[in-house]
């Protein structure tokens, strides 16, 4: 176990809208250690993304709101921070790549214009001194003719290169902490591992610690050291890579193995987990999985289970059969 770098204690994110309260994360505990990959899984509408903008502070006020827990990075509680110090953390120590860069990047300024202000924002440096800077961190991603890339726009930009500036962004500060919510969704395979080995590349080389979401099974595997499976609103699992790929316990997590395509097995069908994510907040009491859960017997629906640990190594797990 390294230094702890981000703990999230008990995190509670709510909804408020015309059909009630929903809380989209519910008690989520998890930590990031200094120059460790988090990977963070699980379906659509598990939560994922909004305890990631919890972190940055950026859960869209109303409707949402942080009604509990704590974000503690370095000893310092950022639910409690004011929007000025969040803007001097955003960037500067926490960055975070988003998942769709079309929708991040101004498309009426330039590459150049975006980043520079990034940069001078929490540097204040002069103009040439920060352009500078800017070239060098878009060359550092792997982009060609960086020189010219700085005063065109994002829509000139295939989605590759558009996803390797939302890096550049992220990374012109030296963050300490990296958020990657699917920054390889929209590309193709041959972009999307040279996404992964720039990944790779700045923790390894810089330090940088990673919270990686993605519902990419194989992705996990390639970059991660430990894993929190997250299932509507909740952490169901968590341990190191090979814990949860050897031997995992919530029969979610079961599931979610089984899904991912085998090339040497002849399977007619490939498996799906049976029925959808629940609506956050539509089961009241009792496991949330159970409604999908073949393994579901009564205590199942009647009590909550807690992330207790089950296993060697610190492996949590939140399911009744591993209970006693």
């Amino acid at each position: 176990m390294g230094e702890t770098i981000l703990e999230v204690k008990g995190l509670q994110t709510h909804f408020f809208t015309d059909d009630g309260e929903i809380p989209a994360v519910n008690k989520v505990d998890f930590h990031v250690d200094k120059g460790e990959v988090l990977g963070i899984v699980g379906e659509s509408g598990s939560g994922k993304s909004v305890t990631s903008l919890s972190v940055m502070g950026l859960v869209p006020k109303p409707p949402g709101k942080i009604v509990g827990g704590e974000i503690n990075f370095k000893d310092e509680n950022l639910v409690n921070a004011s929007e000025k110090r969040m803007r001097q953390i955003r960037g500067n120590e926490i960055a975070m790549i988003f998942q769709e860069p079309m929708t991040s990047l101004n498309p009426v300024f330039t590459i150049g214009n975006q980043l520079i202000e990034a940069i001078r924002l929490h540097n204040k440096w002069d103009k040439k001194k920060a352009k500078a800077r800017a070239v060098e961190i878009l060359k550092l991603v792997g982009l060609p003719r960086a020189e010219e890339l700085i005063d065109e726009y994002p829509h000139q930009l295939s989605g590759g290169m558009r996803q390797r500036v939302m890096i550049a962004m992220a990374m012109a500060c030296d963050p300490e902490v990296l958020i990657a919510d699917e920054p390889t969704t929209a590309l193709d395979v041959t972009i999307q591992a040279q996404i992964l080995e720039l990944m790779k590349d700045l923790n390894k080389n810089r330090g940088t610690a990673i919270m990686l979401i993605t519902h990419d099974l194989g992705v996990v595997a390639e970059m991660c050291q430990r894993v929190a499976v997250m299932y509507s609103g909740n952490i169901v699992e968590e341990g190191t890579v090979k814990q949860i790929f050897k031997e995992p316990k919530h029969p979610y997590t079961v599931g979610l193995i089984k899904s991912v395509p085998d090339m040497t097995s002849k399977r007619e069908r490939l498996y799906s987990i049976p029925g959808s994510v629940q609506k956050p907040g539509s089961i009241k009491v009792g496991c949330p999985f159970a409604p999908r859960c073949e393994h579901a017997f009564d205590r199942c629906v009647s009590e909550t289970p807690a992330l207790l640990e089950a296993g060697d190594e610190g492996q949590k797990v939140s399911c009744w059969l591993h209970h006693d």
